[in-house]
Order: structure tokens, then C-alpha cells, then sequence
């Protein structure tokens, strides 16, 4: 067992009351078993997530659909488990899907997760999306610094020279000045 599947497990255990149930999607090694609990009507969401989870670190494409919607959920345990199993799934659709997360403002205090996957991804999509999450940001009261750090930390690990600008526009923020410049240095400016 990984330190995510490991980490998920002991989260899910809590909510599950470590029924029966929990333990068969914990352990079992059937796919179709686990597909199936992810459209059986009335499961809890912790059955969900397990059987999202472990589909998607398999490559089971069947899991995309309910991962993107836990990487969009209030609760960033679910969004950082889901980020980790829709980065192994290796879907064609997860950067278009994280882009859309990220760059949605009324979801804005839930797109740190989607902005860090982006990162991880290095797919087309990133560096635009990134972009935009950070020129919204940058605006004078935007009470999201954290976030703004992730898209400052991600458009530097991908290196694009598209982000010098915003990049040097993040140089007069307090709380992104050092990571700006980092940013900017390997970009090579």
C-alpha cells in the first residue's frame, strides 16, 4: 500500500466506521466492483472516493468523471487525494478539466489543489491557466495570497517564458516578491 492509497485509508476508515464495505473497496482487486460502486444509487461519498481513487491510480479511465468532481470539493483532504489519483490516470481531459477548476472564480477558495496539479501535469493548458489564476490575484484586496504563491511557485517550475510578465508584475507583492524572483530567475530574466 502507497503512502496516498495508506493516507486515504485512514481518512476514509473515520468516516466509513470501518464497516464491511469499507474494507471490500479497501482491498478487493476487482475493477468492475469498484467501477460499480461509483454509480450505485445511495452510496456515501467515502465509498465514492475509495473506489474513485483506486481506479484512478490503476488507469481506469471510469474514474475520471467523479475525480474531477472531489478535486472541486470543499474539503481539500478529498481535493489532494483526487489531484494524486487523476495525475496517475493519465486521462487526455484532466488538464482541460483542472484548467477549468482553477480558473473559475466562483470557486476561487477551492483552486489551490487544481493550480498545483496543473503544475505536476505540465500539459499545454498549465501555463495559461496559471497565468490567468495569477493576473486575477494581482489585484489590489485580493484576499487569496496563497494561492497566487502556487500559481508564482507553478509558472517557475515550467519554466514558460509567457509568465515573465505577470511574473514581474508578482515582484511588487510582498508575499510573492521572493518566490517571483526565483520564478523569473529560472526563466533566465
Amino acid at each position: 500500500m502507497d503512502d496516498e492509497l495508506r493516507s486515504l485509508a485512514r481518512r476514509l476508515r473515520g468516516e466509513s466506521g470501518g464497516t464491511v464495505a469499507y474494507e471490500r473497496l479497501l482491498t478487493t482487486e476487482d475493477a468492475e466492483e469498484l467501477a460499480g460502486a461509483l454509480i450505485e444509487r445511495e452510496r456515501p461519498l467515502w465509498a465514492r472516493e475509495m473506489a474513485a481513487f483506486r481506479l484512478g491510480c490503476a488507469g481506469d479511465r471510469r474514474a475520471f468523471e467523479a475525480l474531477v468532481l472531489l478535486l472541486n470539493h470543499r474539503d481539500p483532504a478529498r481535493c489532494v487525494s483526487a489531484a494524486h489519483a487523476l495525475a496517475l490516470l493519465g486521462d487526455p481531459r484532466t488538464p482541460r478539466a483542472a484548467a477549468a477548476l482553477a480558473t473559475n472564480e466562483l470557486r476561487v477558495a477551492y483552486a489551490l489543489v487544481p493550480v498545483r496539479l496543473l503544475t505536476r501535469l505540465r500539459a499545454p493548458e498549465s501555463v495559461p491557466a496559471l497565468i490567468t489564476v495569477l493576473r486575477r490575484r494581482l489585484a489590489p484586496g485580493d484576499p487569496h495570497w496563497r494561492l497566487a504563491l502556487a500559481c508564482v511557485e507553478g509558472l517557475g517550475a515550467l519554466g514558460d517564458g509567457r509568465s515573465g510578465d505577470i511574473l514581474t508584475a508578482a515582484r511588487a507583492h510582498p508575499r510573492l516578491s521572493a518566490a517571483a524572483e526565483a520564478a523569473l530567475a529560472r526563466l533566465g530574466g
